[in-house]
Parts: C-alpha cells; sequence; structure tokens
C-alpha cells in the first residue's frame, strides 16, 4: 500500500516519473501485443485448454473481454503490419488508433494510413477514416425503445471497432468477417436480466402467431412468458438433434464397429456423462470450458479402429477436435483433407447445378415453343436464360455459343446454350472427384 503513497515525492519529481512510466507503458503494450500476436499465430491456447485466443486471455490472463477484445485485434494487424508495434512503442498511436484503423488496413495504404495517424486523437482518426472510406448514409429511424437506466447502457471502452466478439469467442477464425450483434443483455440483479434486440418483421409476425396461439394459457400475451415457452420448445427440438433426447429410448442396437456414425444411445450417454462441455485437459490440468460448437469425437480415430462406444466416444469442441486430429495425423494432412472436403462440397454443388441445368434444358424450349411467336420470331436465348436464373456472364459464354447456328431455331438456340452449362459444371464435378 505504502508503494502508492506519493505525497512525499515534489512536483518536478512526480511529473517525471509518470512520463516514464507512460513511456515504459507504451513499449510494454507494444511487446505484449507482440507476445499476443506470437501465441495467437502457434495456437498455443488450443494445448492450453482454451477454445480460442479471446477466451485465453480472459479466463488465463484475466484481461476484461474488451481489453482481450482490443489486443488481439491489434495484434493481429501489428502482426501483419509490423510498422504499428514501432508506431505504439514510440507513442505515434494509441490502442484506440489501432482498433480503428485495423479493418481498413492493406498492403498498399499501410504506411500511408498509418503515418496519417500518428499524433492523432481517436475523433480526428474517425474524421481521417470517414474521409478516405465514406459509408452509406444512415436513414433516420423513429422507433419506441424502452427506457433503459443509463447505468444499463455502458458501451464499451473507446476504441472499440464494432465488429463480431463471435470471431474472438471462437466462432469465427481470423480473418473472417462476421457482422456485429445487436442484441444486448445486462443484468439487472441475479435473477433478472434486460434484454434489447431488434427484431425482422417476420419474427414479429411469428412472435404475435404465438400470442394468438397461446391466447388461453397466457391471456396477457406477455412476451417474456411467450419466449420462455418458446425457447423450451427450441431447446427440446436442438437436444433431440444434437444428442438424441427422448424421454422414451428405444432398445439399444449394436453398432458395428469402426462405423462413423454414433448409435443415439451412446449421444445421450456420452452427452450427459460429459455435461456439455468440452473434454480436452491441458498438461497443468485445466479443461476447456467451452460450451459451443461441441462435437462427438471418436477417442481412437476411425482410421485407426475406433468404435462408436460410450468409452470410444468423448465430448469436443471444434477447435481441439481439429488440434487432435492434426496431433494424431499432422497439421499438413488434415489441411489436405480440408481442402479435400471443401473440394468435395464443390463437386457436390457442382452436380446440382447440372442437374437443375439438365431440369431446365428440358423445360425450356416447350415453354419456349408455346410462348414463341411463330413466323419471325425473336431467337434470342439471353432474356429466357436470364429466366432460368443465369448470371449475365454465364449468359453471354452462353449466347456465344449459339452464334455458330444463326439460322436455327428458338428451341435449337436454347439447347445448345444450355448444353454449355451441363458440361462445364460435369467437368467441374469430375475434376474435383479426381483430386
Amino acid at each position: 500500500m505504502l508503494a502508492y503513497a506519493l505525497t512525499h515525492l515534489s512536483d518536478a519529481i512526480l511529473l517525471r516519473d509518470l512520463a516514464a512510466l507512460v513511456a515504459q507503458d507504451r513499449t510494454t503494450t507494444a511487446a505484449l501485443l507482440a507476445h499476443v500476436a506470437e501465441v495467437d499465430a502457434r495456437r498455443l491456447y488450443l494445448p492450453a485448454g482454451y477454445p480460442s485466443m479471446h477466451a485465453y486471455c480472459v479466463d488465463s490472463l484475466l484481461l476484461s473481454e474488451d481489453a482481450a477484445y482490443k489486443r488481439i485485434q491489434a495484434a493481429r494487424a501489428a502482426r501483419q503490419f509490423p510498422a504499428i508495434f514501432t508506431g505504439l512503442a514510440e507513442g505515434r498511436l494509441h490502442l484506440a488508433a489501432v482498433c480503428l484503423l485495423a479493418p481498413h488496413l492493406t498492403p498498399e495504404n499501410a504506411d500511408e494510413l498509418v503515418a496519417a495517424a500518428a499524433h492523432q486523437r481517436k475523433s480526428e482518426i474517425e474524421v481521417l477514416l470517414a474521409r478516405r472510406f465514406p459509408r452509406p448514409e444512415v436513414r433516420a429511424m423513429v422507433q419506441a425503445i424502452p427506457y433503459i437506466p443509463p447505468q444499463l447502457d455502458a458501451q464499451l471502452a473507446p476504441g472499440q471497432v464494432g465488429a463480431a466478439m463471435l470471431e474472438l469467442a471462437g466462432g469465427l477464425g481470423p480473418g473472417q468477417s462476421g457482422a456485429a450483434p445487436r442484441a444486448k443483455s445486462e443484468s439487472l440483479s441475479p435473477e433478472r436480466f434486460v434484454l434489447q434486440v431488434t427484431i425482422r418483421k417476420s419474427t414479429h409476425d411469428k412472435l404475435r402467431y404465438a400470442q394468438e396461439l397461446l391466447s388461453h394459457a397466457v391471456p396477457s400475451g406477455d412476451v417474456v412468458e411467450v419466449l420462455d415457452r418458446a425457447l423450451d420448445a427450441l431447446i427440446g427440438r436442438l437436444e433431440k438433434r444434437k444428442f438424441a433426447a427422448t424421454n422414451q429410448p428405444r432398445l439399444q442396437r449394436h453398432s458395428a464397429a469402426g462405423r462413423r456414425n454414433v448409435p443415439a444411445h451412446v449421444r445421450r450417454a456420452v452427452w450427459d456423462r460429459d455435461q456439455g462441455q468440452c473434454t480436452f485437459v491441458s498438461a497443468t490440468g485445466h479443461r476447456c470450458p467451452a460450451r459451443r460448437l461441441l462435437e462427438f469425437d471418436h477417442v481412437d480415430p476411425v482410421a485407426r479402429g475406433g468404435e462408436a462406444t460410450m468409452a470410444g466416444i468423448r465430448l469436443r469442441c471444434r477447435a481441439h477436435n481439429q488440434y487432435g486430429a492434426e496431433c494424431t495425423f499432422g497439421a499438413e494432412f488434415m489441411r489436405h483433407q480440408r481442402r479435400a472436403a471443401a473440394a468435395a462440397r464443390i463437386a457436390a454443388k457442382g452436380r446440382a447445378t447440372a442437374a437443375a441445368a439438365g431440369t431446365a434444358a428440358a423445360r425450356a424450349p416447350a415453354a419456349a415453343a408455346e410462348q414463341a411467336p411463330g413466323e419471325g420470331e425473336d431467337r434470342d436465348v439471353v432474356p429466357w436464360l436470364r429466366q432460368l436464373g443465369f448470371s449475365a456472364a454465364e449468359v453471354r459464354r452462353a449466347a456465344a455459343r449459339c452464334e455458330d447456328i444463326p439460322d436455327a431455331s428458338l428451341e435449337q438456340r436454347l439447347r445448345v446454350a444450355l448444353s454449355c452449362f451441363r458440361k462445364r459444371s460435369t467437368r467441374v464435378g469430375r475434376a474435383w472427384d479426381t483430386a
């Protein structure tokens, strides 16, 4: 306590020490961000038992959610553009400035923007960015908003860039973007919360309809009661889909060893045993706290004979599921597997497009024959292709195929135009299938 009592210092010494501490803090901040960036890049939070860098900063380093968010955002930007580290250490940039600049920095403009933001206040940087990156005007909106006491409407610390906390909480990875959530939940007491949220008209219509359906049970139409019952119904459906929750389980059936499919009774038992939480435990004994993005993971990989039994299945969050696979098979192998899976999804989409194009090819000529004029008919395939949902670029390429048959009928020209979609999609699917 005595170390923080400074009444004995003279004015000159107090000011000198304050300036020295501020300079030291700048250097420490730059070093801190460098460490955060490196830990984030190496994903060292995973073996430590945390699903994301944000969770590690909050739960292990004991930073606030907002402090962790801003430092991770700044660290990622500084790792990509090292001039930020120097600017912070020398006092030309502050943390709020980096958070404001981060979404706009590119290899082409980074040096210019960092230089322009040097020694600028937060408000001045906001004006600078508004000039460089103007946004559409916001329409005026008047709507009734329930009164919330000022102390419950506290804003985040200065410098928040407004990106989704979901990215840092584990929902998205570095570099991915997401819309900032608009809902706000604040605690009034241990048992009471205030929820403020903007909903679409369709959601509002569903709410009204639910109130009507519940009018006998909830005559007042109390939104809180309706919401509570709606969540009960939703949670029941999700639990049934996620881990086959039921009050009347069927007789257990023997499952073949090595199958990827996890039987319903195993999912129920594993979820109950693991209490809906990731089971990864670090070398220090810390269990991952994640309850989001949980997956049923084979203790022994299926490729090595793992069985879908209660002893052979465990709950893992997506991050630790992938981390475990990388530890077993190697990071490069898993990257190849993920690329192959993505290719398979693209191939499936290509085959679906081909099938849709084939159906369209069968229907379009008949429709054209019904609607097209007789003699002197307009044989332009463009409007027909546009009606079928093809993009302008695709239509131009398909129409070019018809230039070699200027005397063909509209039906013939449509068949030729649509055939290029079928061939292209099939070729894409086969290329991915052989990868």
